[in-house]
């Protein structure tokens, strides 16, 4: 095929262009396909779910907005730090999430070692106060250097040396395993109790270092989702088209 000029012939070659770029609709094994991609501009629009730190906010929301909502909600406990409500499901089988309510981990390391100031601030901060931490500040705060290892350890129970008073010193089986409630889950709520084994180390120079090790296999996540779910029944009694899963 010959062209006149150069132009009708990139006007052709357009034109192949074109039309080898239009889809088609084929079926195979009983399938059917597209030979292209195809972008689809008519689907369903899902709003951005709002955010908060806090079971309170997710309680208001649900309590002032719910002329927003598409029939029957759900409420998603996904564990100790997340719940997430979302709609039931929408015509095109989809589900939209309409609030998220999420905390920050606890920043405590479980099983590291921590100097004896660290772990101090760190038991005070981040855990809630019960007899069994009142007994471990009061290990770790009196802790002689050198004290620790020069006892026998059977993995289990250690011995240390502790101050007492001013001058006089005494011997203390180190407590083993301990009930500790950490902050690890929404304040709203009872923060489970976990057994923890505490460890006393020696640091580089002869300093006591301390760890705490998880010994409840994770099963402070259950007790958590199982008081979120408690609180968000209560809360929400009066909602009966709210299905509260965890």
């Amino acid at each position: 095929m010959e062209y006149g000029n150069l132009k009708d012939a990139l006007q052709y070659l357009v034109g192949l262009g074109e039309e080898g770029s239009k889809p088609e609709v084929v079926e195979i094994n009983g399938k059917t396909y597209c030979t292209k991609n195809l972008t689809r501009y008519d689907k369903e629009e899902m709003a951005e779910p709002l955010k908060a730190a806090s079971l309170t906010a997710m309680v208001d929301y649900i309590k002032n907005k719910y002329s927003e909502f598409k029939g029957d909600m759900i409420l998603q406990i996904v564990g100790p730090e997340e719940v997430r409500l979302i709609s039931g499901l929408t015509k095109e089988r989809n589900r939209e999430c309409l609030f998220k309510s999420g905390i920050n981990p606890n920043g405590f390391r479980f099983d590291n070692y921590y100097d004896q100031e660290d772990f101090i601030i760190n038991l005070q901060s981040g855990f809630q106060k019960n007899d069994d931490l009142v007994l471990i500040l009061q290990v770790a705060g009196n802790v002689e250097n050198n004290a620790t290892a020069s006892y026998g350890d059977d993995g289990v129970s250690q011995k240390t040396t502790i101050k007492k008073g001013i001058a006089s010193k005494v011997d203390v089986i180190v407590p083993n395993p301990v009930l500790l409630a950490p902050y690890r889950t929404f304040l709203e709520v009872q923060q489970p109790l976990s057994a923890f084994i505490f460890r006393i180390g020696e640091g580089r120079g002869g300093e006591p270092v301390f760890k705490l090790v998880g010994a409840d296999g994770g099963m402070w996540k259950y007790d958590a989702v199982k008081e979120i779910k408690s609180y968000l029944l209560e809360e929400l009694e009066e909602f009966p088209n709210i299905t509260i899963i965890g």
